[in-house]
């Protein structure tokens, strides 16, 4: 500890949100440079390390072999691809001395499907997976959390490369395996969840969560065993209702009804059901402005149809109009559009509804507006409501063509589960892997393709991969400590164990040197803390901080021939006799490794 370059510090960071992030700090694991952008100092690294060696040993495990590309790349690749666009302010855009296009790569497919390209030529050269752990930038618009969302982060990305989609098929699940291996071996539990693809692109895709309430992704499961983040739930439609008998659409008063709750309010006082029922908000349907803003910085307004009782979720909406970017429409769109009557608009001037529907705002339905649904809604003059408003009848219902479906309102607990195997609840995590299935979207775009067994060229098909390793470590932090510090599993730890000397006799010294050292023979990585004139609590708080989950205490015990096991994860100290203390730490932390 004279030697390490470690500051521990007493107080949390001032911009620190979650426990990960004040306790890596404060135990001198990181150092914040900017915001989202970190440096790791020694012990740091350290975790680092063995945090990347289970995940390289989990690839190599399936066949992988690690290449690596640089962060710094050209832009073409990116353009051929579209992601140069599709991925927005996220990327980090730069030039050259000659004016060049660069990028700071927020993820490789395309540099791997060049660098196959360019080896592969056949089928016999595949299948091939090939993977990295490197640096990643993304120019994320509100970094927080430390660790858990970053602008410069290290990642683990793997690639598959098959001639058919059978081979597609075995990689997709061989990375699923070694996930979950690779996250049992880190301590970290996981749930895994269908997920949507974004800027990656492919058909199936899911994402490895570790639930935990500071996770920053929402998911949702049943009893019956689906799982999926919010944004890849699909609504659960209910079956058209006749429309016969169904009573005519009236328009009717409801001055200073702008909001749900108020319309709601008047509707039970001047229009009360005839089945004696009161209004919800459910029976009303609530029309939305929203600005789409498109990656070439085209903007346009859209409007989307959702029961009243729901609102429209940011996570859901950003998936959907993906790589589009939507907000509230402003003030100065609502000018730009004078037939939109707020808090009183209705379907009869919108997209298909409208008199001349090509010039009209374009109008998305909630899955749950289908033919037959009877509707309280704007009637788009101020003041005034159109009740009995009919889907299928008078407006087109969700699914009629010229009426697109639009799932992005917000997925409730006690939702019914898209595959029936029953209600939702809703949790939290932090997601720590995801997995693509790519297919051919960038081996088609780069021109990726072999000769098969016949001498016919085909297009090679993808599978992309992705672990976090930094968010790795947040998670692991997250997930062991205590209100003292941190309690790292002893096979990510920077060290096995905390050797501490407490005391001015300079036996105690002695004797703690002498079982630092018989310990680092026995193959274990020891941490010493020898320093002089700092007082036990000091030395304590320290050790208990930093984390290493097994310390051996040299101090007043000395005297009587023992010193002190501390197990911090067991929260146990036991006495050990100094002639013994070597041994039986080295064996019960070498089992403690076996074992994990």
């Amino acid at each position: 500890m004279t030697k390490l370059f470690v500051k521990t510090l007493r107080e949390d960071p001032a911009d620190a949100e979650v426990d990960s992030h004040k306790l890596l700090v404060r135990a001198g694991y990181i150092r914040r440079q900017a915001p989202g952008i970190y440096a790791w100092l020694p012990l740091g690294l350290r975790v680092l390390a063995k945090v990347e060696r289970i995940v390289r040993q989990e690839q190599d495990r399936i066949g992988g072999q690690e290449v690596r590309f640089p962060a710094l790349l050209p832009a073409e690749p990116y353009q051929a691809s579209g992601r140069w666009v599709d991925y927005g302010p996220n990327m980090f855009r730069l030039e050259d001395r000659k004016e060049a296009p660069m990028l700071l790569a927020p993820t490789h497919e395309e540099v791997f499907t060049l660098l196959v390209k360019d080896m592969c030529s056949s089928y016999k050269d595949l299948p091939l997976m090939l993977y990295q752990v490197q640096t990643k930038y993304r120019d994320e618009a509100r970094p927080r959390a430390g660790l858990l969302r970053g602008r410069e982060f290290v990642m683990k990305d793997a690639y598959s490369f098959d001639v058919d989609d059978a081979g597609l098929d075995r990689a997709y699940e061989a990375q699923r395996e070694a996930y979950q291996r690779t996250f049992d071996r880190l301590g970290l539990d996981t749930v895994i969840v269908s997920a949507m693809s974004g800027a990656m692109g492919g058909s199936r895709s899911e994402e490895f969560l570790h639930p935990t309430p500071v996770g920053e992704d929402t998911y949702v499961r049943s009893a019956g065993g689906y799982a999926a983040n919010v944004e890849a739930v699909a609504t659960v439609a209910p079956p058209p209702r006749p429309i016969e008998g169904l009573p005519p659409a009236h328009v009717e008063p409801t001055p200073g009804t702008t909001t749900i709750e108020t319309l709601v309010d008047a509707a039970n006082q001047d229009q009360p059901r005839a089945d004696g029922q009161l209004w919800a908000a459910a029976d009303t349907l609530k029309n939305v402005v929203l600005a789409v803003t498109q990656p070439s910085g085209e903007r346009g307004l859209m409007v989307v149809g959702i029961p009243g009782d729901r609102d429209v979720d940011p996570v859901r909406l950003a998936a959907a109009v993906f790589p589009a970017e939507a907000e509230p429409a402003t003030d100065e769109d609502f000018a730009s559009h004078p037939e939109l009557v707020r808090g009183y608009i209705g379907p009869a001037v919108l997209g298909a509804n409208a008199p001349d529907p090509a010039k009209a705002v374009p109008y998305f339905l909630d899955p749950r507006v289908v033919a037959g649904t009877s509707w309280i809604t704007g009637a788009n003059a101020v003041d005034q409501h159109v009740f009995s408003l009919v889907a299928g009848r008078d407006f087109l219902a969700a699914g009629q063509e010229g009426q697109p479906v639009i799932d992005v309102a917000e997925v409730r607990a006690g939702d019914p589960a898209p595959d029936g195997s029953g209600p939702l609840e809703m949790a939290r995590g932090i997601e720590l892997g995801h997995i693509f299935q790519l297919g051919r979207k960038y081996a088609q775009a780069l021109d990726l393709k072999v000769l098969d067994r016949n001498g016919k060229l085909v297009t090679v098909t993808m599978g992309s991969y992705g672990i976090g390793v930094t968010r790795a470590v947040a998670a692991l932090a997250e997930k062991y400590h205590d209100e003292r510090g941190l309690i790292w599993p002893v096979h990510v730890a920077p060290a096995h164990i905390h050797v501490v000397a407490t005391g001015k006799d300079p036996a105690i010294f002695a004797a703690a040197d002498d079982l630092a050292t018989s310990l680092e023979e026995t193959g274990l990585e020891v941490l010493y803390d020898d320093r002089l004139g700092v007082s036990a609590g000091v030395k304590f708080a320290d050790a208990e901080l930093l984390g290493v989950p097994y310390i051996l205490v040299v101090g007043r015990g000395l005297a009587s021939g023992v010193v002190e096991f501390r197990d911090r994860q067991a929260a146990t100290v036991l006495e050990l006799p100094v002639a013994d203390a070597a041994t039986v730490t080295a064996a019960t932390v070498t089992a403690a490794l076996q074992s994990s």
